[in-house]
């Protein structure tokens, strides 16, 4: 058995993207824009081909969320979820309030992302966006706070 990798002292990441290849690409920018929100910080073309490329801020630009347009069909797998983590129901709710608006109705989620109050909808491509009440690293979720033993 090999030694767990760990990550250098010293070495940090300065920025991350999440790149993800569509089928839908004009209706996913929408959807991903106008619907959900998230700021547009990249429009336009990449590469000798062409394909077009949206860059959006999660919220800033340390992370990143791009789309891809699929120059040829591209499998999806619905469970290739994006996951939005929002502090509290109210935040949440503006967001999937939003979607909803817009004609989108909540999908069928992971029992987890249920026992959680997490609200999943699919995107254009049929992939799952995930809005979560809790901020992931920082406070438990809702499940935990639920379930944790009483103080004595």
């Amino acid at each position: 058995m090999s030694e767990a990798f760990s990550w250098p002292d010293g070495l940090a990441v300065a920025a991350t993207r999440i790149g993800r290849r569509c089928n839908r690409y004009e209706e996913s920018v929408i959807f991903y824009r106008d619907v959900v929100g998230l700021p547009l910080v990249y429009l336009g073309e990449t590469g000798p081909d062409g394909f077009g490329v949206a860059i959006f801020g999660l919220p800033g630009t340390q992370t990143t969320f791009e789309l891809v347009e699929g120059l040829e069909p591209v499998p999806v797998d619905r469970h290739e979820e994006l996951v939005l983590y929002f502090s509290g129901e109210p935040a949440r709710d503006v967001v999937a309030a939003r979607i909803a608006e817009a004609g989108y109705e909540p999908a069928r989620q992971y029992r987890y992302w249920d026992l959680n109050d997490a609200i999943t909808f699919l995107d254009p491509d049929g992939r799952e966006l995930v809005l979560a009440p809790w901020v992931f690293g920082e406070e438990p979720p809702p499940m935990r706070k639920r379930s944790a033993p009483p103080a004595t």
